[in-house]
């Protein structure tokens, strides 16, 4: 199963996100639910980079168990924060949506800090 976390600060902005595990919904390489949550997250990352024109903070690790994290910098001004509200906010959307039809191989959750 794939878990997301997703932290907001106490403003309510999303700051941070981390995907986790492996989804195991079909033989590798045919993993629509993996395909999915993948694509939506890798898309974010690139869209805040290319949109909000900074490369946020990004770790992964495919070998332990499939991970991608990432983080916004605390440095960035008020439109790269709105952009990148947009996009992550977007990101949650589309992965409710794929944890209410899959939610067997995909679960998402936030935390307030």
């Amino acid at each position: 199963m794939i878990k997301g976390t997703f932290k907001r600060d106490s403003q309510g902005h999303l700051v941070s996100f981390a995907l986790c595990g492996h989804a195991e919904s079909g033989p590798y390489g045919q993993d629509i639910v993996c395909a999915a949550v993948s694509a939506l997250a890798i898309s974010t990352v690139n869209g805040i980079e290319a949109l909000a024109g900074f490369a946020p903070e990004v770790v992964t690790d495919e070998k332990n168990g499939g991970y991608l994290a990432m983080s916004l910098l605390e440095n960035i001004n008020g439109e790269q924060l709105n952009i990148s509200q947009i996009l992550l906010e977007n990101l949650v959307l589309g992965l409710q949506s794929v944890a209410e039809t899959n939610g067997k191989f995909f679960s998402i959750k936030t935390i307030n800090e």
